[in-house]
């Protein structure tokens, strides 16, 4: 069965501002590949697997401080591995030295090499919501690695997202929570109402055949990219990078022709995961201390709203970090790009290196 060469959005969005940072970035150690298998996995739906693959990437020395990192919708673990995310963060004296901590990225459930409708199931395979990546992601650090307490979870867009239910779900796991790119309210909005036409677009295509396809969807470029213009980038990014017809035509036949494969059944669950994620009224439960990083031109998180201020209000040890809107930011993108907020990173971290060694004895 053939792929269309379309690029995940968040994967897409993560390059393109990758391709502007400092051929200076720091190297850090390479990553290391596995698979764990989680038995008798359930669902939010009451539906069982009896084996769910979980692929991972780490980086950094098992001895160390272990801090869980989560991707967006449509990534990966390789989508966090880049020169302008982990080439800002993982190298020696930067926030997350690999030397000093160890580092575990997952593949969520439904992306990368875990388990995913592509593998064979189809649409047979368990709807699943963010509640239940989350869990996922939990036995995997618990059953699969044994950790029994995490110095940090960070995670972008989804991963942000995610970042806000591990807080709520599991509180006295972690020692610090950076979510970005996400706000702690329902999935709702222009987020939601751009997701829902995106996924519309791709079930009405009637090559898509209600998931039951023999060739991809052909509208599923096209849904994907308009998403993304309309969802990641930023005013002033897109007016720096295409201030002209002829540079806008090739920034969009570019999008068109990205070299990620994705497939039709895997991009709609991906996104359609996201549709009851609210964590607005658990905000109280966390305990570890937080900072959100947004940006001020994120299109899918607009700070103008003020939501996300109200609803701090509720994180009993919450700050937020928003990163000035500049021609150096890309939107909802701006967060693939950790050298415009590694500093603040770094001083929360020092801030609260509390009792990790403490807590992990426990």
């Amino acid at each position: 069965m053939t792929l269309f060469r379309v690029g995940a959005i968040v994967a897409l969005a993560f390059s393109s501002v990758c391709s502007m940072q400092s051929a200076s970035a720091a190297s850090f150690p390479s990553p290391k590949e596995g698979d764990f298998v989680l038995k008798n996995f359930s669902f939010h739906t009451g539906q069982t697997i009896p084996e769910l693959k979980m692929h991972y990437a780490t980086v950094g020395n098992p001895a160390g401080q272990p801090v869980l990192v989560l991707h967006g919708s449509g990534g990966s673990a390789q989508t966090m591995l880049t020169a302008g995310f982990a080439g800002e963060l993982f190298g020696p004296g930067q926030p997350l030295d690999a030397t000093k901590y160890y580092i575990i990225i997952p593949d969520s459930i439904g992306h990368g090499k875990s388990a995913k409708p592509s593998d064979g199931l189809k649409t047979a395979f368990p709807g699943y919501d963010y509640d239940d990546m989350v869990q996922a992601q939990y036995r995997l650090v618990t059953e699969g690695f044994g950790i029994k307490h995490l110095r940090l979870v960070i995670g972008n867009s989804m991963g942000g997202m995610h970042t806000w239910l591990w807080g709520e779900t599991y509180p006295k796991f972690m020692d610090a929570l950076v979510p970005m790119a996400s706000q702690p309210t329902a999935m709702a909005a222009r987020n939601w109402l751009l997701r829902r036409a995106m996924l519309e677009t791709i079930r009405n295509d009637p090559s898509y055949q209600d998931g039951n396809y023999t060739t991809q969807p052909v509208m599923i470029k096209y849904a994907v990219a308009a998403f993304g213009f309309a969802s990641a980038g930023g005013t002033l990014g897109y007016q720096t990078l295409a201030p002209s017809t002829a540079k806008a035509d090739k920034i969009y036949d570019d999008r068109i022709e990205a070299t990620l494969p994705v497939d039709a059944n895997d991009f709609v669950y991906q996104w359609e995961a996201s549709h009851d994620y609210n964590p607005f009224g658990a905000l109280y439960k966390i305990e570890a201390p937080l900072m959100l990083i947004n940006a001020a031109d994120d299109e899918r998180n607009p700070p103008e709203t003020g939501i996300t201020e109200d609803a701090m209000r509720s994180v009993k040890n919450g700050k937020i970090y928003l990163i000035p809107a500049s021609t150096e930011t890309r939107g909802h993108a701006t967060t693939a790009s950790a050298k415009l907020y590694s500093q603040q990173l770094q001083e929360f971290l020092a801030a609260t290196g509390k009792t990790h060694s403490a807590a992990s004895a426990k």
